[in-house]
């Protein structure tokens, strides 16, 4: 990511040297901002990965020495490490960075023309973090399901499973540093257009950002708010009780915000103003949360739409696919309608600014949200935890209750991060159009415009595709690689992998001399190389796809790319995430009924490892994918202002040929291919401990 960046640096640094927005030294300002815009977002993500990792085992050691509550005390407070460092860095970095570019003399419009490279540096690092996390973690993810619970018939995270430790890892990877990028773009993003489309007002300037800064401090208020007295019962637990322990603190922060928002607002314009501005605010608010349950319904076990894809895992895993896909593509129609009423209710009071002063308004208390959505993998991890240490059965209920909660707010947290990436990319699409002021205007039904639309609505498709078909193929490897330890990896005594895997579905005592311990290593190694190596193409077209279409064709086009686009990821992202979510509590509720083993269950499980790459690669991506095309658009807004169709064609022309130079160069290196990742160099039969020796403490 690091070349990446630096690379994009230079390009920008030439471009803004050659097309200046205020003076010669703006390629030096821009590329600066863009490096840190994606340094912070990185750091977010780095600091979110460690403190998840630290408190996985915290979690389990909280629920084996105490209370429910204390693990979700200690998986909640992991979480918030995250939230809060996300909306730390992106304010601080922002309002820095404007104030900055703004101490030299130059105007409100100009410097944030250029603060747009820091919108576009955070896009940047979230498309590496969320696209190779999803494909890190899917893939491993998948490969553990299939061979572990479906072929070997062992529970989800036996010790003995190849693919287990690097599917936990996974999870702090795409779940964590993934999500808390994602909306870390969302959030600078949402600051960045609703201040450039009110460029021309201090007031209008300065309220997206005490808006956020007011947002972090009811954040901070609501945590102290999230607890719960329920005992730990495994899946049964009363799941809507054990939400409220979250949303209270969530509706607290909301309710405390707006009188915050309140105060701000009427301060700052006059009352009719005011209240047009103030009732946008209410809207992003009011419709994020409905977007957010909505979400919970379609995809909590507690309601019919999961309930009827287990149903159909009695007549086999073709029914429950179906089934998910049937549920995913219904799921769009009230969140497309809650967002479509946002954004016109929105409109109608204060026009575009009212839809970005929207987008603020939704990622305001961003701190807790996001808090409650990296809770998630914790606890899960947590309860991977206490099954490879072979803790006992009240501890692993404890971490099955915090699991089947943590489940809920990371759908609830998808829905909420589809509906504030339309809102930020709509603002940034509507910055882009007053930005370039172009005078042939636009029209739906002008070729050129129409022509636009076409390509952006394909590209979220084209962006799905290399998402899925890279989890496809790294998992793949995976499976290979755990296949082959089944049968070549033996201990000093000479009993294999398989012998112990046997034993351990069939629930039988292993004895020490006789346990195998598998070579975790190398299924880590797999889906690192192969999230490194599959995250390139889905990055480069989707940085490169606006800048060719820009400039080779012009400015309306690609008005009509960024439309097609949002309207397509819109509702692809919706689906993919509410299917695969569905899917996924489908298998979690066959867990609560106790008949995953069953072929019900078994059906279930192949319905959730195509719903994997659905909810955690392909659709949150897709997120990224609508923000990033904007954002970017944004940022060369300066060198197309003005220009007519085909009139910077050549420049459009060289990104063509840089296109598909590097399609020529990916596919010499087998990215993009049709086949398996590249398999490791294959070894020698490996000789391994078993888990009680790995484990001394605990016996295996």
């Amino acid at each position: 990511m690091a070349s990446f960046v630096l690379s994009m640096a230079v390009i920008l640094f030439f471009l803004f040297w050659k097309y200046p927005v205020v003076a010669e030294s703006d390629g030096v300002r821009v590329a600066a901002i863009f490096v840190v815009g994606a340094a912070l977002s990185a750091l977010a993500g780095w600091a979110g990965m460690l403190v998840a990792t630290k408190a996985n085992v915290r979690t389990t050691v909280a629920c084996t020495c105490g209370s429910l509550n204390d693990g979700l005390q200690v998986a909640f407070t992991a979480g918030s490490v995250m939230g809060f460092t996300v909306v730390a860095l992106g304010l601080a970095g922002l309002t820095i960075a404007f104030w900055a570019l703004r101490s030299g003399g130059t105007s409100d419009k100009e410097a944030l023309q250029l603060l747009s490279a820091f919108g576009f540096g955070a896009s940047t690092a979230a498309l590496f973090a969320r696209v190779a996390g999803g494909i890190y973690t899917k893939a491993a993810d998948v490969a553990a399901d299939l061979v572990g619970k479906v072929e070997a018939d062992i529970d989800e995270d036996d010790p003995h499973n190849p693919a287990v430790i690097a599917d936990n890892v996974g999870d702090n990877l795409g779940d964590v540093a993934g999500m808390g990028a994602d909306l870390f773009e969302s959030y600078v993003g949402s600051i960045l257009a609703a201040a450039t489309l009110g460029a021309d007002s201090s007031a209008r300037v300065a309220l997206p950002f005490w808006l956020s800064a007011a947002g972090a401090l009811c954040s901070i208020s609501g945590f102290f708010l999230v607890s719960t007295k329920q005992e730990g019962n495994g899946w049964n637990v009363q799941l809507s009780s054990l939400m409220w322990a979250m949303e209270k603190g969530m509706y607290f922060a909301g309710m405390t915000f707006l009188v915050s928002a309140a105060a701000i607002t009427f301060s700052l314009f006059e009352a009719a103003e005011a209240m047009c501005i103030f009732g946008c605010i209410v809207s992003g608010l009011v419709g994020g949360m409905a977007v957010g349950k909505t979400t919970e319904f379609f995809t909590s076990f507690d309601h019919s739409p999961v309930i009827s894809i287990k149903d159909q895992g009695y007549t086999g895993p073709g029914t429950v696919v179906i089934q998910g896909l049937g549920v995913g593509m219904l799921s769009t129609v009230p969140s497309t309608i809650i967002i479509a009423a946002t954004i016109l209710l929105c409109a109608g009071l204060a026009g575009g600014y009212g839809i970005a002063i929207a987008s603020v308004g939704m990622l305001a208390t961003l701190g807790i949200t996001l808090a409650s959505d990296a809770y998630g993998p914790v606890a899960d991890n947590a309860g991977g935890l206490a099954e490879l240490a072979g803790l006992s059965s009240s501890v692993r209920a404890k971490t099955d209750s915090l699991d089947a909660l943590g489940n809920t707010t990371a759908a609830v947290g998808k829905g909420f991060a589809i509906s504030s990436a339309v809102l930020t990319s709509l603002s940034l699409l509507a910055a882009f159009r007053d930005q370039v002021e172009i005078p042939q205007g636009f029209d739906v039904c002008d070729p050129v415009v129409l022509s636009g639309i076409l390509l952006g609505a394909m590209l979220p498709y084209l962006f799905g595709a290399l998402t899925m078909l890279s989890v496809g193929k790294a998992a793949g490897a995976i499976i290979d690689e755990v296949r082959r330890q089944f049968d070549e990896v033996v201990n000093p005594k000479g009993f294999t992998l398989r012998s112990a895997i046997v034993r351990a579905s069939a629930g039988q005592a292993i004895p020490p001399e006789e346990d195998v311990m598998p070579d975790s290593d190398r299924c880590v190694a797999l889906a690192t190389s192969a999230a490194i190596q599959e995250m390139l193409a889905p990055a480069l077209f989707a940085i490169l796809s606006p800048l060719t279409i820009g400039f080779l064709v012009g400015p309306r086009c690609l008005i009509g790319t960024l439309a097609g686009s949002i309207v397509s990821g819109c509702v692809l992202a919706i689906s993919m995430s509410n299917s695969g979510g569905a899917w996924d509590n489908a298998k979690k509720l066959c867990e609560k009924l106790q008949i995953k083993k069953q072929a019900v269950g078994k059906a279930c499980i192949v319905g959730d490892t195509v719903g994997d790459p659905f909810k955690d690669t392909s659709g949150p991506a897709l997120n990224i994918l609508i923000k990033l095309m904007a954002v970017t658009a944004l940022t060369i807004s300066p060198m197309l202002k003005g220009k007519a169709d085909w009139e910077t064609w050549k420049v459009g022309v060289a990104l063509v040929s840089i296109m598909v130079s590097s399609v020529y160069v990916l596919k010499a290196r087998g990215v993009l291919s049709w086949g398996h990742a590249p398999a490791l160099p294959r070894p020698a039969k490996t000789s391994k401990v078993g888990v009680a020796e790995v484990f001394p403490a605990i016996g295996g």
